[in-house]
């Protein structure tokens, strides 16, 4: 299935992008009707590795998948070498893979370049965080 969209046709090149997607062995072989949710997402994730984008907008990424998948997900996100926006509620993902961090609310934003538990932690980030949202229904 991947091999449609790759304009390398070596096999081994088309495995390689399936095993850092954690497929092995004869799992490389699966008719996609059979596939995991979180497996497919894994086959996207691959097929969108082998179109070279150099910016993505995802959503809640990690939602609906299962380990395995949050791990290849988390992998090739810190492998991407263009931009990532993203939102997420994984604490991981986010220390992992952000390196900026834009806070939105009704009342501004905060842009702050630093990994999440620093921005977390920070006190006076803390304080601009509350003043986003001083007065505002949660």
């Amino acid at each position: 299935w991947l091999r449609q969209f790759s304009e390398e046709k070596d096999e081994q090149f088309i495995r390689g992008f399936l095993g850092r997607m954690l497929f092995s062995g004869e799992e490389v072989h699966k008719k996609s009707s059979v596939l995991s949710g979180g497996e497919k997402v894994r086959c996207m994730l691959s097929k969108m590795m082998l179109k070279h984008p150099n910016f993505l907008i995802m959503d809640e990424p990690t939602n609906h998948l299962d380990l395995e998948s949050i791990t290849a997900l988390n992998n090739a996100m810190k492998e991407f070498s263009g931009n990532i926006i993203f939102t997420s509620h994984d604490h991981e993902l986010m220390q992992t893979v952000a390196n900026r961090i834009i806070e939105i609310s009704p009342l501004g934003m905060i842009d702050s370049l630093m990994v999440f538990d620093d921005y977390i932690r920070n006190e006076a980030m803390k304080a601009q965080r509350e003043a986003l949202y001083e007065g505002v229904l949660v």
